[in-house]
């Protein structure tokens, strides 16, 4: 029970934190970009704790558990797109705007943003709902909680302090969780490899597989896991709102370089991690549990209880951390794109918080739900990536980098990206590593053909995103 009440202790913590921060929410700003006063190291933990969530701890150290360090190739995905990124991030604050589908509109038009919240929001609950699983997991290893209920108690948990104090409460609890998430996992990793007899354990007992750069596929498959990750940051939603939350260019793009160093050591870590523990616990039922079931049972292989303890944490303090986030985001683009955008342009600030302190409960149910029309974490996980890769990511690229883009590319890069990813996951049932191919393919045509097609943006519109910062 000591796994279990650690988990409590934090989890009470970051009620605290949360309870403490929501007294300084007076207004849509607080709520929804922090009151654009983030500084750097604020919005390196936020940006870090964000990203590495359930995608990375149960299905990237699932398929790390099946297929070794080829597994990497989803991880360097995103470490790619954090270096384009970094050239963009201090474009993205200048321009200081709320949410993801307010930078469409300026770009394009009104039913540019219309399409990017209806996709954030698929995608984006999507990804709430495996957290909750995640949570599951963990519930169900330290408490023999069922699963069901599990699950139901991490929604409660993140729909009620997501709703508490938005932004402001999520990058001060990410600084905890960042460090946490570090320490757990740089801890435990050399602990347990020392545990299991080191590396020559792992070359004498793994698949000779494991340790090829493609393992037992082919650099199709690898292209086929890098692309979803790599076009899904380059449009994740959150991530550009934590840029408007920073509290300048500098602050914004400074944090990149913390981000993307911290996201390599620790996907790193976790591949590797999940290697060490499938040498050991080589007859483990639901693979994507390697790192929890390491956390919970590593004792047998010589992980201490405190290390176990501080992975436990690591893992609730991503799970919590992604599930906030990717809830508040969607929530915030009801909020801001749809209603007060089009239905009530002059809602009171108080107002447009508890409106969408409403939408949070609303989506977080969505999430729940969703879980049902999914088998694993890495499908869902895929699919989602590759709706928000395939349908945001080619127009906000073209926005910043492509003056010749048209409102009417944009908007049927969109379409075509979303309705593409939907119609080959369930209309054609393409495997989840491979859906990006069909997807991407059709959004870049329609972006390129459209736009080529149709009279040239007025300078106006593409000028803002096209100065350096």
């Amino acid at each position: 029970m000591i796994y279990f009440w650690a988990v409590m202790i934090y989890l009470a913590f970051l009620v605290g934190l949360g309870l403490y921060k929501s007294r300084s929410v007076k207004n849509q700003t607080d709520f929804m970009v922090a009151g654009r006063k983030v500084p750097t190291i604020l919005l390196v933990g936020t940006l870090l704790s964000t990203w590495i969530g359930s995608g990375s701890i149960i299905a990237g150290a699932g398929l790390a558990y099946d297929r070794g360090i080829s597994e990497l190739w989803s991880s360097a995905g995103a470490w790619t797109a954090i270096v384009v990124v970094y050239f963009l991030a201090g474009r993205v604050r200048r321009i200081a705007q709320f949410t993801l589908p307010d930078l469409l509109e300026t770009r394009y038009n009104k039913w540019a943003r219309i399409l990017g919240t209806i996709t954030i929001i698929i995608a984006y609950t999507t990804i709430v709902g495996y957290q909750f699983k995640g949570g599951g997991m963990v519930l169900e290893l330290i408490a023999g909680i069922p699963m069901k209920y599990g699950i139901l108690l991490t929604a409660i948990f993140i729909i009620a302090y997501t709703s508490m104090a938005g932004m402001i409460s999520i990058v001060t609890l990410d600084i905890f969780n960042g460090t946490m998430i570090l320490l757990g996992i740089l801890t435990a990793v050399p602990i347990l490899l020392h545990g299991v007899g080191g590396f020559h354990h792992l070359v004498t007992t793994l698949p000779p597989d494991h340790f090829k750069l493609f393992g037992h596929e082919n650099p199709v498959w690898a292209m086929g896991v890098f692309f979803p990750v790599f076009f899904l940051l380059l449009g994740e939603s959150s991530m550009y709102q934590k840029f408007f939350s920073a509290k300048n260019e500098k602050a914004a793009r400074t944090a990149v370089v913390g981000w993307i160093s911290g996201t390599m050591v620790i996907e790193s870590m976790i591949c590797l991690l999940a290697m060490i523990a499938s040498s050991y616990f080589v007859h483990l039922k639901d693979h994507e549990t390697v790192i929890l079931y390491t956390a919970r049972h590593g004792t047998e292989a010589g992980l201490p209880l405190f290390a176990g303890i501080m992975l436990l944490g690591a893992a609730v303090a991503i799970i919590i951390s992604t599930g906030n986030s990717f809830l508040l985001t969607p929530s915030t683009n009801v909020t801001r794109d749809i209603y007060q955008r089009f239905i009530n342009p002059k809602a009171s600030g108080k107002s447009l918080v508890w409106f969408q302190r409403a939408w949070i409960v609303i989506l977080g149910v969505t999430a729940y739900l969703l879980l049902t029309q999914f088998t694993t974490v890495l499908e869902m996980a895929y699919t989602a990536y590759t709706m928000i890769g395939a349908g945001l990511t080619p127009a906000i690229l073209a926005a910043f980098l492509w003056k010749r883009v048209t409102a009417a590319g944009g908007i049927a890069s969109i379409l075509g990206g979303m309705l593409g990813t939907l119609v080959a996951k369930f209309g054609f049932g393409i495997g989840w590593d491979y859906i990006i191919f069909p997807a991407i393919a059709l959004s870049l045509v329609l972006l390129i053909g459209v736009s080529l097609l149709t009279p040239p943006s007025p300078e106006e519109k593409w000028k803002p995103f096209m100065e350096k910062s």
